[in-house]
């Protein structure tokens, strides 16, 4: 009898090692507002991005920015795993909405007017380069606010921010571009103050009057100030300012500073950074997320959620 112990396999020669597998190439999937445009357009684009090597193509085109989530939700469901979004914040905003809490990388393509989140990570106006980046560019995971429950990834305002922007979708940014906001932000900087109460973190920070609150998740906001010089878009906070300026002497003042990099130091400004910020408003007004103005409210919740998407990046930080 054998000896369990003695056993030997019938084949003593060594197991060949595994054979490494190639990666699948990613599903794609393209989100545009057909209105927008850069480079040699969406055409451009299909032909850029066929040239990677890529599994399926599924391609969505809108109208308008609000008709985006849908498309975003139906592309997750049939698999896509790489998302190009072509179009300006307001695009980038709705889709990155949809796609929070998910594991879809994001490529931005700034075609629109302002492109602050792009600018803000370095990725530039170029079609070519933005492709080559959502292909070959490095992940990182963005930061996103959130607030009266809709995210945002450059920043939310109420007051004079807001009103800027509500004036400026009126057909403005079409036909003036970028100077759309330094237009319409002449037009209300003689706007009178508002009473409020702003909460950080549970605790009470200004009460008054006041003409702005902006909440930031990077530091150059609209009409492409640098507001906020210390945000970063990964370190789970939300830069908060609020400034008291009235009439168009103490914006030229608070403007100025701005324009400087020395916001903080401005008589009418003051900045902190949160997690969550509450605004209580005596009478409503509108507010604003990344240049998308929404209706009147009296009042806004805005919280941080770290860490909550995946973008394509250059590879040098911006």
């Amino acid at each position: 009898m054998v000896k369990s112990a003695d056993r030997r396999p019938a084949d003593d020669h060594a197991a060949a090692p595994a054979t490494p597998r190639t990666p699948a190439p990613p599903r794609v999937a393209v989100i545009a507002h057909r209105k927008k445009t850069v480079g040699g357009g969406l055409d451009e684009l299909r032909k850029l991005i066929a040239g990677y090597d890529v599994g399926d193509l599924l391609w969505y085109e809108v109208p308008k920015s609000k008709k985006a989530p849908k498309k975003v939700r139906q592309a997750l469901k049939d698999g896509a795993e790489l998302f190009f979004l072509w179009g300006g914040d307001g695009t980038v905003q709705r889709c990155v909405d949809a796609l929070a809490g998910s594991d879809a990388a994001i490529a931005i393509v700034p075609a629109g007017t302002a492109n602050l989140l792009a600018r803000n990570l370095g990725i530039p106006e170029d079609l070519p380069e933005a492709v080559r980046i959502g292909f070959e560019g490095r992940r990182a995971r963005l930061d996103l606010g959130k607030i009266n429950g809709e995210h945002f990834a450059v920043m939310a305002g109420v007051g004079l921010d807001a009103e800027m922007i509500a004036d400026a979708d009126r057909g403005l940014k079409d036909r003036l571009g970028r100077l759309a906001y330094i237009w319409t932000g002449l037009r209300h900087v003689g706007g009178t103050v508002t009473p409020m109460k702003i909460k950080i973190d549970g605790n009470d920070w200004f009460e008054g009057d006041a003409s702005c609150v902006l909440v930031g998740n990077v530091g150059t906001v609209t009409g492409g100030i640098d507001v906020f010089e210390d945000a970063r878009y990964d370190d789970g906070w939300l830069e908060v300012g609020v400034s008291t300026a009235e009439g168009p002497i103490q914006w030229a003042r608070t403007i100025g500073r701005m324009s400087a990099g020395n916001a903080e130091k401005s008589p009418f400004v003051r900045i902190t950074r949160a997690r969550k910020v509450s605004v209580k408003l005596r009478t409503p007004m509108a507010y604003e997320l990344d240049g998308g103005a929404r209706d009147e409210v009296k009042r806004i919740t805005v919280k941080a959620v770290p860490q909550a998407v995946t973008v394509c990046l250059p590879d040098t930080p911006a």
